[in-house]
């Protein structure tokens, strides 16, 4: 990946153990304009993933990314880094163990350098780890991208990558020292009553009387705490329920689902990913072919329309509104 036709655009580089587990965190936000899994930091030219595996290239595992700082900073790219890994283990990462695994800042410039250094610095100082931070940081070098078969593995496999991550360790370890309690208020200060009850408290806002229900405008529905991108405009419909409606979820990484069994009923609750707002429900009474209906509350959103999607950061969902 480079940044050639478009002089706003940077690059970074991280390995964080596999990289099949390394594009999810950092795809589908404002800025990013491209992720790639391959192979830097070693003594070979155009090492093979057998090669790298085999402890004889010196490469690890990486992910560069492309992304516009104007709209997503290189220090939020480091935030999201550190919390997709176990910063304290240099011999690998989870049950992937070996010089090919190891955790690394591939940093581009100097700028890069002293931001790597200075959240590394403050990880060490915070006490949320007793072992020492062992994430090295390093200037990058020549990036191989890796075989095909390696690109957006999540996407062409998405039961065997699901298996994996929990398999490995990754997805408990990461719930057990990242997953920080919300600062409930400092929401209050920044959504209204209604978004706050809904999207924190599990709250249905009153049909027909919400924002979005009718809407017909073109446009990207994101969500309304983080802006990770939930809905488009284009999956849309009328289900005459007094709810904004749709078909499906812009895609279906982007939300979670899970068993509800409130108000003595059984009803499958819709979550964001990134967030963990409380969004709606999914239903079997959409239309076909998929039969579906996200039934979402709009004080779970923020809308934004299509003419405004470039100056906001997502113009890469242009197509698919």
């Amino acid at each position: 990946m480079t940044t050639e036709n478009n002089d706003s655009l940077r690059l970074a580089t991280f390995a964080g153990g596999c990289f099949w587990c390394m594009v999810t965190p950092f795809e589908e936000l404002p800025g990013i304009h491209g992720i790639v899994s391959g192979y830097t930091g070693g003594h070979t030219v155009n090492p093979t993933y057998e090669e790298v595996c085999s402890e004889t290239t010196g490469h690890a595992e990486a992910v560069q990314i492309t992304y516009d700082p104007e709209i997503f900073p290189y220090g939020k790219l480091l935030d999201i880094f550190w919390r997709s890994v176990d910063p304290t283990d240099a011999g690998g990462q989870f049950h992937d163990r070996g010089s090919s695994y190891r955790p690394a800042i591939f940093y581009h410039n100097e700028e890069q350098r002293e931001e790597a250094q200075a959240a590394k610095d403050a990880l060490q100082s915070s006490g949320r780890f007793n072992a020492p931070i062992a994430v090295t940081i390093e200037p990058a070098d020549v990036f191989y991208p890796a075989e095909e078969y390696h690109q957006d593995y999540h996407q062409k496999n998405p039961l065997r990558y699901k298996y994996y991550r929990q398999g490995s360790g990754r997805d408990s370890f990461l719930q057990q020292h990242w997953n920080t309690p919300k600062d409930k208020e400092e929401l209050r200060k920044r959504l209204t009553p209604m978004q706050f009850e809904v999207t924190q408290n599990k709250g249905t806002e009153p049909p027909f009387r919400n924002e979005f229900y009718n809407n017909t405008e073109p446009g990207l529905y994101v969500d309304i705490v983080s802006g990770e991108p939930l809905f488009s405009s284009r999956d849309q419909f009328d289900a005459g329920c007094g709810w904004p409606s749709f078909s499906k979820p812009l895609h279906d990484r982007n939300v979670q689902e899970h068993q509800d069994f409130s108000h003595g009923m059984f009803r499958v609750e819709v979550r964001s990913r990134e967030a963990d707002s409380h969004l709606g429900h999914v239903f079997d009474d959409g239309p076909k072919p998929g039969g579906l209906r996200y039934c979402i509350n709009s004080a779970a959103l923020r809308f934004i329309p299509k003419s405004q999607l470039e100056q906001e950061g997502y113009g890469r969902y242009l197509s698919e509104i």
